[in-house]
């Protein structure tokens, strides 16, 4: 048996890392769950999952890249006034008065590109392995949340620079909403703030894309990665073979 450091043997130690050494399959396991980084995961998977030909990695991708976009816009927001007055001299003084501020809001735009097309194809991915039928069926609806999220994310930032492009492709999308059956009309004033695209409209916009939509983004997420794990387990039994990760 492997001896433990003196550190982890101390009072300290032993209330810093409280899993066990991992000797036999019970130890691993008990270790697994007790990481914070890893007890998300499931504690055996497939070994053909781990390979790139199964998923692509594109859920991995997909977080990456939410993770891309939360760090950089937190930057980007210490340079941007959500108000029509500024909002468009803003976004031009990134570009030559703010210290890698073309570089970040590049990375920024073509990251929220990225997550689109990557989602879109992790979703096709699933849908055409047939991986959403049971017992998967509520992880699959969690990803159509997901999907929809990345969609509303990515238009809500669109508006921010609050050029004529912005402008009026947020116009043309807000008025789509007057299709939706009773609540068309409720929706659209709800997102424009009135009757048209105005100050109300980008601060509401704003508001829907630094805040509310990436928290109901990670949350739905920890949601999907839970049930994931939970999912991978319920065939275990039944299943040839499986590694430890």
């Amino acid at each position: 048996m492997r001896r433990q450091s003196p550190f982890r043997e101390s009072t300290i130690g032993r209330s810093i890392f409280r899993s066990t050494e991992r000797e036999t399959t019970r130890d691993r396991a008990a270790g697994h769950w007790a990481s914070f980084l890893l007890h998300v995961y499931p504690v055996k998977v497939r070994r053909r999952e781990l390979g790139f030909r199964y998923s692509w990695y594109l859920g991995v991708i997909s977080a990456v890249l939410l993770i891309s976009l939360v760090v950089s816009g937190v930057y980007l927001m210490f340079f941007y006034v959500p108000s029509p007055a500024s909002a468009y001299g803003d976004i031009q003084s990134l570009h030559t008065d703010v210290a890698f501020g073309q570089f970040i809001r590049n990375t920024h735009r073509w990251a929220a590109h990225l997550m689109v097309i990557a989602v879109a194809a992790h979703a096709a991915r699933v849908f055409y392995r047939g991986a959403y039928k049971p017992p998967r069926e509520f992880n699959w609806v969690v990803g159509v949340v997901l999907l929809l999220l990345t969609l509303l994310l990515s238009f809500t930032g669109y508006l921010l620079p609050w050029d004529q492009l912005a402008y009026w492709a947020v116009t043309v999308g807000t008025s789509m909403a007057d299709f939706v059956p009773i609540f068309g009309d409720v929706i659209r004033e709800t997102l424009l703030g009135g009757t048209q695209v105005g100050s109300e409209t980008l601060l509401r916009f704003y508001v829907l894309h630094v805040a509310v939509l990436p928290l109901l983004a990670f949350g739905v997420l920890m949601i999907h990665l839970w049930r994931w794990r939970k999912d991978s387990m319920l065939d275990i039994a039944n299943d040839e073979e499986f590694v430890d990760e």
